[in-house]
């Protein structure tokens, strides 16, 4: 009987090498949670550095299919559930290095607040892993467990300081929230399935495809369209369903932020690439209206908001809400030209934005992880006034980070903003160009704000007795590569926009 039904049940062929990356991040996890668990504590910056290297093979590994897929072209894996092409490789190196980056970030962080230990590392290389499926998903199904994989981990990862009532109250705000957020999504899932059948996406496009003058379920389609946008954009902190990125940003550890904001970004939206073009091409021209305002309530609703803030953080937040209407910029112009190929300037100015900012909003939070000091208590204004006086290095490292957010020329963030303007410009989006560049003058008072604080602001009653701003050696170590490739990329970007997919 048991020969009979191994007979019967025949698996799936997997392309182990093609899942190697994941492999490499799940391996990782698993070791560092089983072994940690078993042995003392570990060496002073070894969780950190085990973490580092482990991300680092996972990107090197992701090199590796990017040479096949280079020579072989693209391929489905796993029965058609997922897919490797170039697209997916580059949000998985994106995500691969967001983590590296967040474990220098984290080392002294947790010793100095008194929570040194394993957890938040394995948890970091988990919500990478489920990140990694979402860029590569070909399915609604894979993809939505890919989302509760990444949500889950960062749902812990935000209330993961148990000294702070602040954390817990950001874990738990996101965890309602992104309850909700995960049931609209799935809702459109179960749409999309009863109207064409099917969650796989070469499946939805052939059901389409073969019903093209048979609009009976385009209500019902419609619907489910409308639930996966309202899904995604909540995760990628869209207005108006940013409301939970302020007070999360604001209450998670410090390098949590940083995670959220540039891995967390980069998954939802290589994610909203794939559903909106390779699921749902033939509802381009519905949709696109849509990805329209929601991007110019982004861009205009962020950078607004981010004025008005006297806390750093919550400053950023509202920052990244206005990077995230930028990046919706790009995806608009992609909905142009909407193919399962995921081609064209629009998808490749969302991911060359993706990566850059994951590098330039990872220095910048680990600037303010020195800066915040024990407990995160002084991440106001107030906390970097006379930072060019006592650390100038500091400074003018977060000066240079701050300018390139702004998207000054001479730094990957002019670079990244100059690609998806041109983008839209591309497919005849003038208006959202323009909106776009109005945003980011708007946004660039928030970041002389902080430069002020730094330079210029004098000193008051009491600053004499602040703990003193730290910069540990792992840290240091972040906050230098992100100011190099950010100045890097912005003096000599054709290296990087070559290899562009």
């Amino acid at each position: 009987m048991g020969a009979l039904i191994a007979d019967t049940l025949q698996g799936p062929k997997v392309d182990w090498f093609a899942l190697s990356p994941l492999l490499v991040l799940l391996g990782g996890a698993m070791v560092l949670l089983v072994v940690a668990a078993l042995t003392p504590a570990w060496p002073k910056r070894c969780y950190a550095l085990f973490t580092a290297a482990v991300a680092v093979g996972a990107g090197a590994m992701g090199f590796a299919t990017w040479a096949r897929v280079s020579h072989e072209g693209s391929q489905s894996l796993v029965a058609d559930a997922m897919v490797l092409d170039k697209p997916g490789i580059w949000i998985a190196i994106t995500i691969c290095l967001a983590v590296a980056m967040a474990a220098l970030v984290t080392d002294d962080y947790l010793r100095r607040e008194g929570l040194d230990g394993p957890e938040l590392y394995v948890l970091y290389m988990l919500a990478a892993l489920g990140g990694i499926v979402m860029a590569a998903a070909h399915d609604l199904i894979v993809l939505f467990l890919g989302l509760e994989i990444l949500s889950i981990a960062l749902y812990v990862m935000a209330a993961s300081h148990r000294k702070r009532l602040a954390s817990q109250e950001s874990g738990l705000k996101y965890f309602v929230l992104g309850g909700f957020s995960s049931a609209f999504f799935l809702y459109g899932v179960a749409l999309i399935y009863g109207g064409t059948g099917s969650t796989n996406f070469t499946e939805i496009v052939a059901a389409f495809d073969a019903t093209i003058d048979d609009r009976s379920n385009s209500a019902l389609v419609l619907a489910g369209v409308a639930l996966l946008l309202v899904g995604l954009a909540f995760k990628v902190a869209a207005v108006p369903f940013h409301f939970w990125t302020p007070d999360v940003y604001e209450g998670a550890p410090t390098p949590v932020t940083a995670f959220m904001a540039s891995a967390g970004k980069a998954a939802a939206f290589g994610a909203m690439l794939r559903v909106l073009l390779q699921a749902l091409p033939h509802w381009a021209d519905d949709y696109r209206p849509a990805v329209w305002a929601i991007a110019v309530l982004t861009l205009v609703g962020g950078s607004v908001m981010a004025v008005v803030q006297t806390n750093v953080k919550r400053m950023l937040a509202f920052s990244s809400i206005s990077h995230a209407g930028f990046i919706l910029v790009g995806v608009e112009a992609a909905a142009h030209g909407a193919n399962v190929s995921m081609g064209g300037d629009g998808v490749s100015s969302v991911l060359l934005y993706l990566l850059l900012y994951t590098v330039l909003v990872m220095g910048t939070f680990g600037v303010i992880t020195a800066v915040g000091r024990t407990g995160d208590a002084a991440t106001g204004l107030a906390g970097f006034r006379g930072l060019g006086r006592s650390k100038p290095a500091l400074a003018l490292g977060m000066t240079v980070l701050l300018l390139a957010q702004a998207g000054v020329p001479v730094t990957s963030g002019f670079v990244a903003k100059f690609a998806v303007i041109k983008a839209a410009v591309g497919v005849h989006s003038y208006a959202i160009a323009i909106i776009a560049m109005v945003a980011s003058v708007i946004a660039a008072f928030l970041y002389l704000r902080i430069m002020i604080s730094m330079w210029v602001a004098d000193p008051e009653a009491g600053d004499d007795t602040r703990e003193t701003v730290r910069v540990p050696a792992l840290l240091g170590v972040a906050i230098g590569v992100s100011v190099l490739f950010t100045l890097a990329v912005g003096i000599y970007p054709t290296w990087l926009l070559d290899i562009l997919p």
